[in-house]
């Protein structure tokens, strides 16, 4: 981990450039500070057509606990007392689709969203595998296990800018830290980690006494890279490394990454549409709802990041968790709106996928403490942007939202589509194992419902 000495900021405060203390998770040796793939300057392996952005790229909100299905996306008003719950539906601007009414706005939007309401093959596990790669997390466990789309699309595609991680991870580190997973790179290896402004970082690297301003002596910097060359792992990821020292150093000496970290160069027209997501509750040992991150990601793939993942909040409401949704929602409601209106108006809400959604759903039956419990079963997902086809629910629940009613719809379909939304043939794209052998990006076809 680099650390810059300055102000402190606070845990869920915007990220000040005067007040960015951290630059964790990079690794020197592969694309989060540019070195492998600075070296390649690698472009899109496919022809996809990009609008104002000039590439594709993917957010990635993961709710962490579990988000109440019945109580968000798939309401079952005709349910008994004790399954349906405290919240009403609400029409939508698209006819025939209604959604929780804790979620106006995104209900006055429906016609710019895809709602998948039939999601099966949960793991049941508290993480977030399987809302990062697609696969469950004992899949190639022995050779390091499956990467997340970040690393794979990192590995593939390569960086927009080299001054740009093409992979960003903005949660920051959770007491359950499962829940703060932002994606690993699987088997790919530290080359392909994301880099996470507020993650732990690499332990061997500390640069003490050295701010923003003091970064263009690369002097004493370079000095640090004498450690990485002995710490790094052996696994053939720091070839190349003392040819690339002073380019690796052009993502420290970027203004561009640390501009796009930084929401204050928005005006406060913009941070107030998002909103803050205070006041923070029911967290726990879970993440906060931070609406700064979804104005920050779109600040990320603008400046060149293919994708970036998020946590907000924590949905593991074994109690009290109609209070949770009622805390939750609008706030989340503000926030993907914000967004997806964000996106529109610059003209490049069909060049990014946003997707929010978590490990799985919530029992069906309420709890005697006015929760609900895990619920492997099925869960839901909302969608929008990527060029989709949107104003539409894929798939259907029983009357109790027990399980999938038609059209289940698998982790490796939504994945499939999310490849295929940012250029990449999941049948045709492959990524070397540290066996030599090749691995599909995933083993299934996009919806086809939506491309």
């Amino acid at each position: 981990m680099i650390t810059l000495y300055g102000k402190k900021s606070n845990f869920c405060d915007g990220l000040l450039r005067r007040d960015f203390l951290k630059i964790g998770g990079m690794s020197f040796a592969g694309h989060t500070l540019g070195l492998s793939q600075i070296l390649a300057a690698k472009t899109d392996t496919t022809n996809l057509k990009s609008g104002g952005l000039g590439h594709k790229a993917i957010i990635n909100v993961f709710l962490g606990g579990g988000p109440p299905h019945q109580d968000m996306w798939d309401l079952k008003p005709d349910a008994p007392v004790e399954i349906r719950g405290e919240f009403k539906p609400i029409s939508t601007s698209v006819p025939g689709i209604q959604i929780g009414e804790t979620f106006p706005l995104i209900a006055s939007r429906m016609h710019n969203c895809v709602v998948v309401r039939s999601i099966v093959g949960a793991q049941g596990g508290h993480d977030a595998v399987q809302c990062m790669s697609g696969w469950v997390k004992n899949s190639l466990s022995g050779i390091g296990g499956r990467p997340s789309i970040g690393a794979a699309s990192a590995k593939i595609q390569g960086p927009v800018d080299p001054s740009v991680p093409s992979f960003v991870g903005l949660a920051a580190d959770t007491k359950h830290m499962p829940w703060s997973d932002p994606g690993t790179s699987g088997f790919l290896g530290a080359a392909h980690k994301c880099f996470r402004p507020e993650g732990p970082g690499m332990k061997d690297l500390l640069i003490k006494n050295v701010n923003l301003t003091s970064l263009g002596d690369r002097r004493s910097l370079l000095k640090s890279f004498d450690n990485l060359k002995r710490n790094l792992d052996h696994g053939g990821n720091i070839e190349g490394l003392d040819s690339a020292q002073s380019k690796a150093l052009d993502v420290l000496t970027s203004s561009k990454l640390l501009d796009a970290l930084d929401i204050n160069k928005e005006s406060s027209k913009v941070r107030d549409r998002y909103g803050d997501g205070k006041p923070y509750k029911f967290q726990f040992d879970g993440a906060p709802t931070v609406n700064d991150h979804l104005l920050t990601a779109r600040r990320l793939v603008e400046a060149g990041c293919r994708v970036v993942s998020l946590s907000y909040g924590r949905w593991d409401a074994h109690s009290k968790n109609f209070d949770l949704v009622r805390d939750h929602g609008p706030k989340l409601d503000q926030g993907l709106t914000a967004l997806m209106d964000d996106l529109e108006y610059r003209g490049i809400l069909d060049d990014v996928t946003v997707i929010a959604w978590g490990e799985f759903g919530r029992t069906p039956r309420i709890n005697k403490d006015a929760g609900r419990d895990h619920w492997p079963q099925v869960s839901s997902a909302i969608m929008f942007g990527g060029g989709m086809k949107t104003g539409q629910v894929i798939g259907s629940t029983n009357r109790l939202g027990e399980h999938a009613k038609d059209r289940p719809v698998t982790f490796g379909e939504v994945f499939a589509t999310l490849y295929h939304n940012i250029g990449l043939d999941p049948m045709y794209h492959t990524l070397i194992d540290q066996t030599g052998r090749p691995q599909h990006l995933i083993a299934e076809t996009p919806m086809r419902e939506v491309i």
